[in-house]
């Protein structure tokens, strides 16, 4: 009987991770599709203006987003952290990339967030309007990508940026690029690492888009060390790299975030 009631609840469970997985990216998609509209006309305001409006949005609409996988879909989110990086800008935030969820994660909590985002992304019919609207940067014209990099933090900016280039295929992290000691070096502003921990590598570049999440999930973001801009960039891009691995062994070794697996978050 205890056996059967086991198989059960397990059935139930299942099912409910497959319900979740819809909600959460049907979720995404509606927030993305009600703001598009929005997005393309802000493209006749001035430029001040729009930067403003378009990162205020995608800072709200992500928080909402995140309230609802906390709501429905048994997720946990620890991202408090990051709201002490409110009164320090300009500054470049660089992080490790496990999952799509991680530049939702961070932009939900700053206001004045830019993000270089991966070109592909840029002309994405969901996604292109809104980042165009707030300014991001794309990643495929490197010239450009600095200049615009700098003055984003002339503007006094959070600059987000994955060093890794691309969501993390071997863990604990993949080979770092020179962008983000290139851009820190040129506008003279110091670099604040994010340490991303995840109890399941969901939405990572190795996990289908329709393969069910294991939950609960658990993320949460603490603040690593503060690099000063580098004068050699090569040498800093391995440093940074090595960084990151001995960060992310620890956190693998260490225990899990903190927090029991019922729906509460940190998200607010």
């Amino acid at each position: 009987m205890t056996s059967l009631v086991s198989r059960l609840g397990r059935a139930v469970w299942t099912a409910y991770e497959y319900v979740a997985m819809v909600l959460g990216l049907g979720a995404l998609a509606l927030l993305c599709l009600g703001w598009l509209p929005w997005a393309l006309l802000g493209a006749v305001l001035p430029p001040r203006a729009g930067r403003f409006i378009g990162r205020v949005a995608i800072m709200v609409g992500f928080r909402l987003y995140l309230h609802f996988l906390t709501l429905f879909c048994a997720c946990r989110f620890d991202l408090s952290a990051l709201d002490s990086l409110r009164r320090d800008q300009p500054l470049i935030l660089v992080a490790n990339h496990p999952s799509l969820l991680d530049v939702v994660m961070i932009v939900s909590r700053l206001p004045n967030a830019v993000c270089v985002m991966k070109a592909s992304l840029m002309d994405n019919i969901l996604l292109g309007a809104a980042a165009r609207l707030a300014r991001y940067i794309r990643n495929d014209a490197p010239v450009s990508m600095v200049r615009r990099a700098r003055a984003a933090l002339q503007q006094g900016a959070h600059l987000v940026i994955f060093p890794e280039g691309s969501r993390t295929l071997h863990f604990p992290v993949d080979a770092c690029t020179n962008a983000a000691g290139l851009i820190a070096s040129n506008a003279r502003v110091p670099l604040q690492a994010l340490i991303i921990e995840f109890s399941s590598p969901y939405l990572g570049k190795a996990w289908p888009l329709f393969r069910k999440p294991e939950l609960p999930l658990r993320f949460r973001i603490r603040l690593g060390r503060r690099f000063e801009a580098p004068a050699h960039i090569r040498n800093f891009t391995g440093e940074l790299e090595d960084y990151f691995r001995r960060e992310m062994s620890t956190s693998a070794d260490g225990p899990a975030p903190p927090g029991n697996p019922n729906c509460e978050s940190a998200a607010s």
